[in-house]
């Protein structure tokens, strides 16, 4: 038995859309060995807002995200963030001295000149892999981005 959709049905479905997000200039810093955590910077654009819920490589036993706040005296302190809103249109940057990512339990030391995949999970994009350069120890950031 054949079965026919007619196009009159088929215009009645819903248009079905995934939200893209675009990630722009990842990069992290050198580190001096293995024992001392990392850090990962990079630009988030979603055309129609998305959140980002988690973030993992294979050179960190886990990635967290944080927020820098000012506190008393002017004194500034690192916040864990279990997730990042991404408003519709607007682009989210992770940067020195701001919001960034924490690679804790390195399995080797980043290298200035190597790379490493860093994959992000999106509420509604799902998961995208970026390869990340490392930029040296004091790197403010890739060419053209600072």
């Amino acid at each position: 038995m054949k079965h026919f959709l007619g196009a009159a049905f088929i215009a009645t479905l819903p248009t079905l859309s995934i939200a893209e997000v675009k990630v722009s200039a990842p990069w992290a810093r050198a580190t001096i060995i293995a024992g001392r955590p990392g850090a990962g910077y990079l630009s988030l654009t979603s055309e129609t807002g998305d959140r980002l819920l988690s973030v993992s490589s294979p050179v960190a036993g886990e990635v967290m995200l944080h927020a820098v706040e000012s506190g008393e005296n002017g004194v500034s302190r690192m916040v864990h963030l279990d997730a990042l809103d991404l408003p519709e249109g607007e682009t989210v940057t992770l940067a020195p001295g701001d919001m960034h990512l924490m690679l804790m339990q390195l399995t080797q030391k980043l290298e200035e000149g190597t790379n490493f995949p860093l994959t992000l999970t999106f509420e509604t994009a799902g998961e995208i892999t970026v390869e990340v350069p490392v930029l040296g120890i004091a790197a403010t950031g890739p060419e053209g981005t600072e």
